[in-house]
């Protein structure tokens, strides 16, 4: 194997640990902001076992899901990395969850839309 050959595989490995990185950086921040979201909509934490299995269902991780039990609609959402939890609530939380969801996505647009017009006027020029 000559050096470029080594060379190559040097710089895919760290290209790989970049991406790898900040893919499970993004990842945590989005469960971080779900987890805030639900809950302030009521969602309540419940502790997932040591080895990490959600004792209560099998809810994937980092996905809002929603299951009958006892012939009741039941949401959760798990989280086995950061908090070791998982999030439920019924239906009134999921509604709420849904309220706040979309709260935040108009106001993050209005905060980009006010952005963009700070930004276009900022040097008194007009596009």
């Amino acid at each position: 194997m000559g050096s470029r050959s080594v060379a190559w595989i040097a710089r895919l490995a760290v290209v790989a640990v970049v991406c790898l990185t900040g893919c499970a950086t993004v990842r945590g921040l989005e469960a971080r902001d779900t987890e805030k979201l639900l809950a302030a909509a009521g969602f309540k934490p419940q502790p997932i076992d040591a080895a990490g299995t959600d004792v209560a269902g099998a809810t994937p991780a980092y996905q809002l899901v929603g299951r009958l039990k006892d012939g009741i609609l039941q949401y959760s959402f798990a989280d086995p990395d950061r908090c070791r939890c998982r999030y439920v609530g019924g239906s009134s939380e999921y509604a709420e969850y849904g309220r706040l969801a979309t709260e935040r996505r108009l106001d993050e647009k209005r905060w980009r839309a006010a952005e963009d017009a700070w930004d276009r006027n900022s040097w008194g020029v007009d596009f």
